[in-house]
């Protein structure tokens, strides 16, 4: 019989983290799981996985860095992203990184099994012209701040020249995750 295929999930959401894993044991994979980068490092002292889930707000830490790591751990690892709101810098960025997918939650089992299987780019997805709202724009850009300072609120709210209280009331709102 074959080994199991290996998983790690990078999850600081405990309850979602269980989900995943419960739900990834009955498809027959080894699951382990992680809630930070420190984490994610003393799993990758006993060995590399075949696949990782990384969510990318890690509490305080960015899961860029576990995407990193795990990249350089073992280049032959499929990483998914897995983010509550998803921007473009933050993809690319994963992408550049070494993930191969990037997904918006809610994102089920099937779609991260699927896109474990989806390797290589697709040429075929047809390009859209859609309208954004400003206040998508708006987030999007929060978002990207966000990750270019490490997830500092203050430094953030700095940078984007807005009183810091108005933006933990705009995080609160829409939560990263």
């Amino acid at each position: 019989m074959a080994d199991k295929p290996t998983l790690f999930i990078v999850e600081d959401d405990a309850a979602f983290a269980r989900t995943l894993q419960r739900s990834f044991d009955r498809r027959g994979y080894d699951v382990a799981v992680a809630a930070s980068p420190a984490d994610l490092d003393l799993l990758l002292a006993k060995g590399t996985p075949d696949y990782a889930v990384v969510d990318l707000k890690l509490a305080q830490a960015s899961g860029l860095t576990c995407v990193q790591t795990l990249k350089a751990a073992d280049p032959g690892t499929v990483i998914v992203v897995l983010t509550g709101y998803a921007s473009i810098t933050t993809a690319v960025q994963a992408i550049k990184l070494g993930a191969t997918s990037y997904l918006a939650k809610p994102a089920n089992t099937d779609d991260i099994e699927r896109a474990f299987g989806m390797t290589d780019g697709d040429a075929g997805v047809p390009i859209e012209g859609r309208q954004t709202s400003i206040k998508t724009m708006e987030w999007e850009r929060i978002n990207e701040t966000l990750a270019e300072t490490g997830f500092n609120v203050s430094e953030t709210a700095r940078r984007l020249g807005m009183h810091r209280r108005t933006l933990a009331r705009k995080l609160e709102k829409r939560q990263i995750s």
